[in-house]
């Protein structure tokens, strides 16, 4: 286990689910469905799941993304939990789940 990273259980203690992986609404090339986007506003989403997103908006150095995320992250995902970026903008860090996107995957 990553120091900081946790384990990969939800935070309600219900098991870990694997990465999500959302069916797309749009066909996206750069990225990989469970890649985890990460805007600047700090929110968090998933290619292709929401439709106010597409992918040639994201580009660093307004984004960063994090294209293999530890199982779990997306659950967890908060502000207690920040995903932080580990390609594209470094810097962003996520603390909400855009909530279309989180519809996608359930």
């Amino acid at each position: 286990m990553v120091i900081g990273l946790g384990c990969s259980c939800p935070p309600d203690g219900s098991p870990p689910r694997e990465r999500p992986v959302a069916p797309p609404r749009q066909e996206w090339r750069t990225f990989p469905a469970d890649t985890i986007l990460i805007s600047p506003r700090r929110y968090a989403h998933l290619p292709g799941a929401c439709a106010h997103l597409t992918e040639e908006l994201v580009t660093a150095p307004r984004w960063g993304w994090i294209p293999a995320p530890p199982d779990g992250l997306w659950d967890r995902l908060g502000t207690g939990c920040p995903a932080t970026a580990t390609e594209g903008n470094t810097d962003r860090q996520a603390i909400r789940r855009c909530e279309e996107c989180a519809a996608a995957v359930g």
